[in-house]
Order: C-alpha cells, then structure tokens, then sequence
C-alpha cells in the first residue's frame, strides 16, 4: 500500500484546527485537569508547546543534535522550568498563539530539511516526515486532553491523521477508523478487537525502514 507522506503542511493544520477548538473555551476553564494528564490545561498546554519547540530545534542544524549535546535547560528551578513559558494573565490565547509559533517552526524546519537528515529522538532517531509526524501526533494527542479538560468539542480528520499514525505506529490496525486509532495507540482509548495501549507507550520516530519487519 502507498504511504502518503508528513509534511509541514500537515503540521500546521494540527495546529490551526487545535487552536479554533480552543479558543472555544472560557478562559476560567483552563484550571481543570486536562483529560488523562496529570497538571491542569495551562501546563498542558505548556508542555505541547515545548515539545513542538524541541522538535524544531533538534532537526533546524546542519549538524544534527546527537543525544547528550549540551544545548537548551529545559528545566529550570522554579515555578516556570520550561523555556516556552506564556502569562497566564494575558489569558489563554497567548498560549495559543505560543502554540502557532512552535508549530509553524516545525512545519518550516522539517520542509527546510533533506530526507537524509536525521536527528536524535529519545524513541529512535528520526528523519524530517518523522518530525513532522510526531508534531502531527503530539499537538492532536494534546488537543484531545485540552479538550477534555476544557470541555470543548474536537475530533482530527481522518486524512490528517492517518499519515502521520502510518508513520509512527506502523504496527496499528489500518482497515479502523484513524482517530479513534491513533486514541488507542496512545494509550487514550478503547479500540473493538485490542488490548488497551499501556501508558508507557511509544511510537516509532526512525524511518520506516528500520520498522521491525
């Protein structure tokens, strides 16, 4: 079967759909605990936006970063640890618009990129249609807890996420629907004929051909 490929394009529309089903919520709803995360939809929202942040700093240099470089703190001492921080103050958008930033950083880094580039990633060393592909899946996996917590209608299309579920779950089912798919293969639902995915989950950023058969 053709595999459609990830682009920065795919990237970008996680995060623009993301962001309109946000921006639904009342700003005093942001306290709540965001779904199945443990921290409440600011930090969770924190947390998306750094991930986003590192996945575009890990690909953007000629030299790929190799595990153990010093670069970045990523966590800090403190009330705010991480690098991407916004003011809760100037109320939820700013977080979205946060969000916007980091995932057109990565939708340009990963279409910038050759196919040959590769960079290091705790769960295999991935090519850009990798990064690109995790940026798809972590923005969607978040908006689902996002909106849970915030109690806000969302639900990623079908030929936004079958792409990037190809990519970095190559094991998961392709004849099911690729949302409720890509739920279960994060650990975040139920799937008719599976065993629940544990919560020590991973999926597979190195290129595909170094899938296990």
């Amino acid at each position: 079967m053709t595999r459609t490929p990830v682009t920065g394009a795919d990237v970008q529309r996680a995060v623009d759909l993301t962001a309109s089903a946000l921006r639904g919520a009342p700003a005093e709803a942001w306290s709540r605990q965001a779904g199945p995360m443990d921290c409440d939809c600011w930090d969770a929202l924190d947390h998306l936006n750094n991930g986003l942040f590192s996945y575009a700093l890990r690909l953007a240099p000629q030299v790929p970063y190799l595990q153990g470089r010093p670069t970045i703190v990523w966590q800090r001492p403190g009330e705010q640890p991480l690098p991407i921080i916004t003011d809760r103050e100037s109320g939820p958008e700013a977080g979205i618009e946060a969000m916007l930033m980091m995932g057109g950083l990565v939708a340009a880094v990963v279409d910038a990129r050759p196919p040959t580039a590769r960079s290091w990633h705790v769960w295999g060393t991935a090519d850009p249609e990798g990064f690109a592909a995790m940026g798809v899946v972590e923005t969607l996996a978040h908006a689902f807890d996002l909106a849970q917590g915030l109690e806000v209608s969302f639900a990623a299309p079908a030929d936004l996420v079958a792409p990037a579920l190809a990519r970095l779950f190559p094991e998961a089912p392709q004849d099911t629907d690729p949302w409720t798919t890509m739920l279960w293969a994060t650990g975040r639902g139920e799937l008719a004929g599976r065993e629940r995915v544990s919560p020590d989950w991973q999926w597979h950023s190195a290129p595909l051909d170094d899938a296990p058969a």
